[in-house]
């Protein structure tokens, strides 16, 4: 277009060739962007629909991807939460043994039999029954079930008598 402008304006032909050249070029360029913009709506929306379809694509693979790393870390920490129970487990069972330990020296010292004490006791008492029993020839009487850890016996208050009422 722009040669033919120019052989127009060589050969001197002014006037009314170079407007209706001028005015023919216009009328190509504004035909070829309307073209262009025809052409871009058409394939606009194919462009449309395939960057949907990819974008659908990539968020489904971004979804599987956090899904299993949301499983792993799961696991992870389920992993963690069972360690750590069970050595909160292990020093809660060492402590309740310092505190057990600590409690029996303390009832030690107090005089309180422990219930291996008691035990011997009852084992003790029990020998010495029979021996009395085959000493004095009786059978021996039938007991009472002994008791297994037995709980120190705690003392009784002297029982109030009421007070004695004044006679008017």
């Amino acid at each position: 277009m722009v040669k033919k402008l120019q052989k127009m304006s060589a050969d001197k032909k002014t006037g009314p060739q170079l407007s209706g050249a001028v005015k023919e070029s216009a009328q190509q360029i504004w035909l070829a962007g309307l073209g262009a913009f025809s052409k871009a709506q058409e394939e606009g929306g194919k462009v449309f629909e395939t960057l949907v379809k990819e974008g659908l694509s990539i968020q489904r693979k971004t979804q599987a991807v956090a899904e299993e790393k949301i499983s792993e870390a799961t696991n992870k920490m389920a992993t963690m939460a069972t360690d750590i129970q069970s050595k909160a487990g292990h020093q809660w069972d060492k402590l309740e043994n310092i505190f057990e330990d600590r409690v029996a020296k303390a009832l030690n010292k107090l005089g309180v039999p422990s219930a291996k004490d008691v035990d011997a006791l009852i084992a003790r008492i029990d020998e010495l029954n029979r021996n009395v029993q085959k000493m004095s020839g009786k059978a021996p009487a039938a007991k009472a079930p002994a008791k297994t850890a037995a709980k120190p016996a705690a003392r009784k208050a002297p029982a109030k008598r009421p007070a004695a009422r004044k006679s008017a």
